[in-house]
């Protein structure tokens, strides 16, 4: 199966380009910045903090927007850059110059370094004679200096296809210190565009190659809403699994027939795309050559922010072979012993060592563990047989993993252990034990997608007596996760928006828990 055959038609492409230029929401939401000659018409990003320094994050663009489209910019182009202490310019304290190359798709990362920790920056770029939109970023506290509060906004699953952006908008609104993305910032497939579930279309066909990954990432930023939420806050990114593919593991596709080698391909390009378009530390590369995206962030001694990776290093799916559906997501029941194999990890053994040791060596007040799916327990006892099932492609598929995941935590003694989740597209609040009648080891708090679908909330609701663990759900409701932090206690607020069909959707709280430091219980407020 050769890459080739994934490419894109130029020129279908541009006939589907020339065909929604008719349609006035596409125009305003993406397409119709083509008029502008800014070449800033992606936005700016800050991230990956530290005590003196962040990463700042362009990518030049020509529009209109269409896989290959870097090829319209030189080989490469000239970028300046300036870190301010106040919004107006007045005090530059850092400039430089870098190149956005073609090689990388004209992005550009820039790690400042040298500034005062604990405190904001704004900064901005200058190409082609134009200047940026300013972006606020922030330096973190040292390590061990005394911090009283950290606002956080968590977010996760943006499809852009299923709607605007309008929570992104609200959650800029709320000036976070830090935003933490969980995964599938964007999606690779592309649904019909006739279909009424599509609100705004990819206009492109399914990702494959580094010239489609690398368009969706620009569409996703032409977005307004998307562009203030990141020009708002530094991000702590991680990713999950539609970056790639729906529900791959490592180096297996989901797919039937697709070869380890041609999937490692794809995985590659996806990985590039998704390296050139976050704002990253040029990350780590273990003995393969990979990236690695897993790391911790400290704010003073707060709160401890280790960030998981859960797809790169994964084993297959379970029971794969023997299931109908290969290697997608499934409900399997607990006769597959894959399940509770030992010898299986979501997160690979290298990555659970060192979590097991940042957890060990953490003098935090809180420990906040950031990745991508659901933690706790979903027990689904089968009509018929009364057997449990279980959701293969979150930690129900890698029980072992998972208890030695709590086990970790359990010895560690680290102080206020919660973990925050995405992937579900649901709000969750629950309570993570080794077994059913164990006591808490930490509570889990999941954040909502941003558009893309929920799971069937009555079905789930109704196995809420067979999880009693499970303190708050809800799959209605697209948002995101708005926590504000104190020594004392951790409160968690789910935002939804009215419609996310609706550019101009409001904002509500749909429900509040606090989590009192020293204990794991989720109190509903």
């Amino acid at each position: 199966m050769a890459d080739s055959s994934f490419r894109a038609d130029r020129r279908r492409v541009l006939k589907w380009l020339a065909a929604a230029t008719a349609a006035p929401l596409v125009l305003r939401y993406g397409q119709a910045l083509a008029g502008q000659d800014s070449p800033f018409v992606l936005g700016v990003a800050s991230g990956d903090p530290w005590p003196d320094g962040f990463v700042i994050w362009t990518r030049l663009s020509s529009l209109p927007l269409y896989p290959g489209n870097q090829e319209r910019l030189p080989l490469k182009v000239p970028v300046h850059w300036e870190v301010a202490s106040d919004p107006l310019f007045r005090q530059v304290l850092r400039r430089g110059q870098t190149q956005a190359l073609r090689l990388l798709g004209h992005a550009v990362n820039v790690e400042v370094t040298g500034l005062q920790s604990g405190r904001p920056y704004w900064y901005r770029f200058i190409a082609q004679g134009e200047r940026s939109p300013v972006g606020r970023a922030l330096t973190l506290p040292q390590p061990g200096q005394a911090v009283d509060s950290l606002r956080l906004a968590v977010a996760s699953c943006a499809n852009w296809e299923l709607g605007y952006f309008s929570a992104y908008r609200h959650l800029a609104a709320e000036s976070p210190d830090l935003v933490l993305f969980l995964g599938d910032y964007i999606y690779e497939y592309t649904r019909d565009p006739a279909s009424d579930a599509v609100v705004r279309s990819y206009i492109a066909p399914e990702a494959f190659d580094l010239d489609g990954y690398r368009y969706r990432y620009a569409l996703h930023r032409s977005d307004p809403d998307l562009q203030q939420a990141h020009a708002a806050a530094p991000w702590i990114v991680t990713w999950d699994d539609h970056e790639v593919q729906d529900d791959y593991s490592a180096y297996w596709s989901k797919e039937p027939g697709v070869s380890q080698q041609v999937f490692a391909r794809r995985r590659a390009a996806a990985y590039q795309a998704f390296i050139e378009n976050m704002p990253l530390r040029r990350p780590r590369r273990d003995a393969h050559g990979q990236p690695l995206l897993y790391r911790r962030f400290q704010y003073g001694d707060l709160a401890s922010l280790p960030v998981l990776d859960g797809r790169q290093y994964r084993s297959r799916q379970p029971c794969a072979d023997q299931s109908p559906f290969y290697g997608k997501g499934h409900v399997e029941s607990a006769s597959c012993a894959d399940l509770f194999d030992p010898q299986r990890t979501m997160l690979g053994w290298e990555q659970e060592r060192w979590l097991d040791r940042q957890l060990l060596d953490s003098d935090t007040r809180w420990n906040l563990i950031t990745q991508n799916l659901l933690v706790g327990t979903l027990r689904i006892p089968d009509a018929s047989t009364g057997i449990d099932r279980y959701w293969t492609d979150n930690w129900d598929g890698y029980q072992a993993a998972r208890d030695r995941l709590l086990h970790s935590i359990e010895r560690s003694d680290a102080r206020n252990p919660v973990v925050l989740s995405g992937d579900y597209h649901s709000f969750w609040a629950n309570e993570l034990r080794r077994t059913l009648d164990a006591p808490a080891v930490a509570s889990e708090l999941v954040a909502t997608s941003i558009t893309s679908n929920g799971p069937n909330h009555d079905a789930i609701t109704a196995l809420r007596g067979e999880n009693p663990h499970i303190r708050f759900f809800d799959s209605r409701e697209r948002g995101y996760l708005s926590i504000d932090l104190t020594r004392e206690r951790l409160q968690a607020d789910f935002r939804v928006i009215s419609d996310r069909r609706d550019p101009g959707a409001t904002l509500t709280t749909l429900a509040s828990h606090v989590i009192d430091s020293g204990s794991p219980q989720l109190i509903r407020l």
